[in-house]
């Protein structure tokens, strides 16, 4: 069984020869163990470091693409290089190294597809009390649309599986970790939990440049995702919440025109239809949706197999 720890790098020259050292060298139930650095157009000589410290894989962008770019290339470039479990943890050494025994066991012994290390939130001294309620609200949102039992939507320290690396198909350009659990709880994949400790990062998030636009972009990409998988839920509860109000709204102006006492209440009459009409066209919107959402299903099974066969073909 062959493992492939992959970390995606930012100008991370100065902290990449720590984060290397602290990777395990062996684990039980796994034959070879490799690494994989994705530099994502840095500016340093992140590359030239990574080499040097004898890395197995280089997968180097000419230009930033973003996190969640760096991350499905480097579950491409792991898959091709014969993964049978991937690790993706990051290159500011957040996360500890002996920790991935633990992360990668239930992978190994046939439990699990993902494992993700929750941090314990409340006890990282780094993080702001406002980050830790983020991180909390964000999880739980998270857990709701996914239906998932999670902890910590936004580590980054996870493993998985040949058949989930497979599977999970990243369409978002700034982060995949709150898609991949969507989208790795809409397609059936059994998902384990551990709990990790973790090192302080001297430096800020470079993944984000404030909370505001981080909640924005974390909230229009689950909005995003929660759609691509449930169409028809969430128009046809949005188009129902609409039309009711719609009728309700209606029905008061209806109980005024019976009481003789119609006369300047038109704007309700006229909201009413506006209301009734555009939660109509929002469930027509569902039932479409929902078509284009079966056709997406069959088009990511298509190209599972044509994935596999590339691989096999390699």
């Amino acid at each position: 069984m062959k493992l492939i720890i992959q970390i995606p790098c930012l100008n991370e020259a100065k902290s990449l020869p720590k984060t290397l050292s602290d990777l395990p060298t062996e684990i039980d139930g796994v034959d070879k163990i490799e690494i994989l650095v994705i530099d994502d157009g840095s500016t340093d000589s992140t590359s030239d470091v990574a080499r040097e410290c004898g890395v197995h894989h280089i997968v180097r962008f000419t230009k930033r693409k973003g996190l969640a770019r760096a991350f499905g290339a480097g579950l491409d470039a792991a898959l091709k290089a014969g993964a049978d479990i991937i690790v993706n943890t990051d290159a500011d050494n957040q996360y500890k190294g002996k920790d991935i025994p633990r992360l990668v066991k239930p992978i190994v012994e046939g439990r699990a597809d993902i494992v993700i290390g929750n941090r314990d939130i409340e006890n990282v001294k780094q993080f702001s009390w406002l980050k830790k309620r983020l991180q909390r609200l964000g999880t739980w949102v998270v857990r709701q649309l996914a239906g998932s039992n999670i902890e910590d939507a936004t580590t980054g320290f996870r493993a998985y599986n040949r058949e989930a690396a497979l599977r999970l198909n990243i369409i978002s350009d700034y982060t995949y970790t709150l898609e991949s659990i969507i989208q790795a709880e809409n397609k059936n994949l059994a998902i384990h939990n551990i709990t990790i400790s973790t090192n302080k990062v001297g430096r800020k998030s470079r993944l984000f440049k404030s909370i505001p636009e981080y909640i924005k972009r974390s909230i229009i990409t689950m909005v995003r995702v929660y759609a691509m998988f449930n169409p028809f839920r969430l128009f046809t509860n949005l188009g129902v919440l609409l039309s009711g109000l719609g009728f309700l709204i209606g029905c008061r102006f209806l109980y005024f025109w019976l009481m003789g006492q119609g006369d300047g209440k038109i704007q309700s009459l006229i909201l009413a239809a506006v209301l009734l009409i555009i939660g109509f066209q929002v469930l027509i919107i569902g039932v479409v949706a929902d078509l284009i959402s079966a056709n997406r299903r069959l088009i990511e099974e298509t190209l599972l197999k044509v994935k596999k066969l590339e691989l096999k073909e390699k």
